[in-house]
């Protein structure tokens, strides 16, 4: 999977696709998940990741699809032992997202103690709205998300809500993972998440970045 650099129009190979579970409040208590003490992280493949536009495929392995709405983070200059202070200025760009997850599987995965891979890289899985110049976002901690599904909002949340801030999920994730070149980052989701249906037109949006939308097949 490859993506265009917003500032300069180069073509960005996509590297880890970084994925932060529990990272609100809320949600870890509508999962009915103790709030984490340190940032929940989980991977899902290049391949996971589909355009606005596109389509959600639901696969057969899974009766229980659902929505998780995100603020999605491209790594720009790379680097290990990222210290918090600095750690934004490793932020490339900025774009809305969906993580979405077979919640069936991932149940199952939890009872008998195994990851969650399945149940969150299934193709198009990760689905990425139109990325935005770092610069142009003051403050990742100061956006709104929302998700509308067939027009009727879902999801509604505040980044400032969340339990560790993009500058913690990144210097955090750069002590176990060297940060690469385009690598993204999806940061949690706040309360509301569920399920999906073949048909379903979503529309995710977050402040001052271009909304994301795809049909469910």
């Amino acid at each position: 999977m490859t993506l265009t650099d917003p500032s300069t129009k180069e073509r960005l190979h996509v590297g880890k696709v970084l994925c932060i579970g529990r990272n609100y409040a809320r949600h870890a208590a509508e999962m009915g998940a103790a709030v984490p003490k340190s940032p929940v992280v989980f991977l899902k493949p290049s391949t996971a990741i589909v355009r606005t536009h596109g389509s959600v495929v639901l696969p057969a392995m899974t009766s229980d699809v659902h929505h998780e709405v995100e603020l999605a983070v491209l790594i720009g200059p790379g680097g290990s032992n990222i210290r918090e202070s600095e750690a934004l200025d490793h932020v490339m760009a900025y774009a809305v997202g969906l993580d979405m997850t077979a919640r069936d599987l991932q149940s199952e995965a939890k009872k008998k103690g195994r990851p969650w891979s399945i149940a969150k890289g299934f193709d198009t899985f990760a689905p990425l709205g139109p990325l935005v110049p770092a610069d142009e976002v003051p403050d990742p901690q100061a956006l709104t998300l929302s998700l509308k599904v067939n027009g009727m909002v879902r999801q509604h949340g505040h980044t400032g809500d969340m339990i560790f801030t993009v500058a913690q999920l990144i210097s955090f994730c750069s002590r176990v993972f060297t940060l690469e070149q385009g690598d993204l980052l999806y940061t949690g989701t706040p309360e509301g998440v569920g399920p999906v249906v073949a048909g379903d037109q979503l529309e995710a949006a977050c402040t001052g970045l271009p909304s994301l939308t795809v049909t469910v097949v």
